[in-house]
């Protein structure tokens, strides 16, 4: 999900973001390149829409209705394609019979032509039909990415404390594909349908015997394709489960490969994953049994419909009822036939994968965050004179740098979260003298911004990972980066703000990705900017500078630094200390050094 980065803390749920997080790039090709009249989008899309959700029917239902023109074009080419193909064989048996029999040259070539338009027409049609198929699949798979990345950007951490990481990368990278093959066969399998039809008709005006055999005989031999439906949608199901447990094992055992050498656990997970990994194989197996007798039946049925075809038209000929040049068609229809067969069974087999790769992708669409909005939101005062925890006792007020002073970090997460309303009981939180709870989320996004003690860094230029929204220029993005002391980061870069950055920032030292992070916070401009531990990676010299600038950065805003470094401790304007979740100090640093014991106690052992 590149590009749509999660902003749990920096910046997450922030209007300012256009409530994706990241405007998305609009060209002049996004509305205005059109073909044959229908519009073609560039990807992604800017606005990906409000998906339904009840069901994954209703889901596919809505990807379509959505791209409904090109659904249409892909539906107007596909049938003809299918019926330029059906209608060759009608000319060639006319030229047969009323140009080659009698040897009249006139009706001859009246009928050669016939011939190259229709194939004319199929080249024409098949090609429009294959572009039509092609972006049907990539519209329905990518707008299916971006409901993803979209829900997740907004929803955060509510989703992966349901779902493991690794399904939801499982179902951005395997089922919406699926999802999206649908679409792609939608346009061959109606113009199958369409074609089917026609050909009926065609040999019942001709043949009654024939036309009802191929008009009951296609749909009969189809439907028995039908047992293997249930066997191969409960196979890719269990298929689908097993391989996205692996991708989450996967995930977490590099995630925490470090830890895993420290404790000599690399041959525990290592058999693990081998486990896993042969329930996988074992799953995928089973999917080859009903999948390889779907894939059978494209040949053995037609192969079957094609016999009786032959022997009864075959016998016609014979009794003087049919004209060679029927007989000629027929054979042509015969083979002709087994094409929207297989289509079909094609069709059968892609809105199976789909549904349950919809299935899958609905699993993170109906998970929603705890956090709700009330039902009139409150409008965010025009500037925060205060806020206040009275849980902990903590206020701090606007224009103050406030270090937050707790005896383990997780007490100073806990606050933090409370403070930035990531947690869905937040009592006591006050903004001025109004709950936090009367403002809406995305609002309180925009003005409350929490940057944690591990920053997270995603794929993209440098100056994207800095200021999503775009709307910063270079003058402020170096401002930011000079703050948060990170300006030697372009100098160990090629190409500057436009540098790539790495997944997870592999490339960069953890010092570097906590400034990269710290400046990425300082462009919010929040109201209350909250900083967990944000200069713990970096050396004593660079913290130092980092210290000297925040009040220079920060202005008239409101900043809460949960920190017990000496060195931002110094620089700040009120030192607030907690013990077991309480407000036990207050004061400067140095003034709670000379008077508290357990203060001085605390940060003394921070330093060692």
């Amino acid at each position: 999900m590149d590009g749509y980065p999660s902003f749990r803390r920096e910046g997450g749920q922030n209007p300012a973001y256009r409530s994706t997080h990241r405007p998305l790039p609009t060209t002049p090709h996004t509305k205005d390149c059109y073909v044959l009249n229908l519009p073609y989008q560039e990807l992604p899309l800017e606005d990906p829409g409000t998906p339904d959700t009840r069901s994954p029917v209703r889901f596919l239902l809505w990807l379509g209705k959505n791209q409904w023109r090109l659904v249409l074009g892909a539906v107007v080419f596909g049938v003809g394609w299918m019926l330029a193909q059906a209608l060759l064989w009608a000319a060639v048996g006319q030229a047969i019979d009323k140009g080659i029999s009698p040897q009249d040259s006139g009706q001859l070539w009246k009928w050669v032509g016939v011939v190259i338009a229709l194939g004319i027409i199929q080249g024409f049609c098949g090609a429009m039909r294959h572009q039509m198929a092609v972006t049907n699949w990539m519209m329905a798979t990518y707008r299916s990415i971006q409901l993803v990345g979209h829900h997740v950007s907004r929803n955060g951490s509510a989703v992966i404390d349901e779902i493991p990481s690794g399904d939801v990368v499982q179902t951005v990278g395997a089922d919406v594909f699926r999802i999206g093959g649908a679409f792609d066969v939608i346009g061959r399998f109606i113009g199958a349908i369409v074609a089917w039809v026609v050909v009926s008709f065609i040999l019942l005006s001709s043949s009654v015997q024939l036309g009802l055999v191929v008009l009951v005989g296609v749909p009969l031999l189809a439907t028995l394709t039908l047992p293997l439906m249930k066997p191969l949608h409960s196979t890719q199901a269990a298929q689908r489960e097993a391989a996205g447990r692996l991708a989450a094992l996967g995930s977490d055992t590099v995630v925490g490969l470090r830890i895993l050498r420290g404790i000599g656990g690399e041959e525990v997970f290592r058999n693990n994953y081998n486990a896993q990994s042969q329930l996988v194989r074992f799953s995928g197996n089973r999917i080859a049994g009903p999948q390889a007798g779907l894939e059978s039946g494209q040949l053995l049925l037609p192969a079957i419909l094609v016999a009786i075809i032959t022997y009864i038209g075959g016998h016609d000929v014979a009794n003087g009822s049919l004209q060679p040049g029927q007989l000629v068609a027929f054979f042509g229809y015969a083979t002709f036939l087994t094409t929207p067969l297989r289509t079909v069974i094609e069709y059968i087999l892609a809105s199976t994968r789909a549904i349950v790769g919809s299935r899958k992708l609905l699993r993170i669409l109906n998970t929603h965050s705890t956090l709700i909005d009330p039902a009139e939101p409150a409008a965010w005062p025009i500037s925060v004179e205060t806020m206040s925890d009275s849980l902990s006792g903590i206020t701090v007020r606007r224009g103050q740098l406030t270090a937050l002073v707790t005896e383990t970090p997780t007490e100073a997460t806990v606050v933090a979260d409370r403070l930035g309303r990531f947690v869905a009981d937040a009592p006591g939180v006050r903004i001025n003298d109004l709950a936090i709870e009367n403002f809406a989320v995305a609002v309180t996004r925009q003005h409350v911004v929490v940057a944690e003690i591990e920053p997270t860094l995603f794929s993209g230029t440098l100056r994207d990972e800095l200021q999503p929204a775009g709307i910063a220029s270079d003058e402020q993005l170096l401002t930011a980066l000079r703050a948060a002391s990170a300006l030697d980061i372009l100098d160990a870069v090629e190409d500057g703000l436009d540098s790539i950055v790495e997944e997870r920032g592999r490339s960069f030292s953890g010092g570097q990705r906590q400034r990269v992070a710290l400046a990425r916070a300082f462009l919010t401009n929040a109201d209350v900017l909250i900083l967990v531990e944000p200069t713990s990676a970096v050396d004593s010299h660079t913290e130092s500078r980092i210290a000297t600038s925040l009040k220079s950065i920060r202005g008239d805003l409101t900043t809460l630094i949960a920190t017990t470094s000496p060195l931002l401790l110094e620089k700040v304007d009120q030192v607030v200390a907690l013990r077991d979740g309480r407000v036990v100090e207050v004061g400067t640093h140095r003034e709670l050094l000379g008077r508290s014991a357990w203060y001085r106690e605390l940060i003394v052992r921070e330093v060692n």
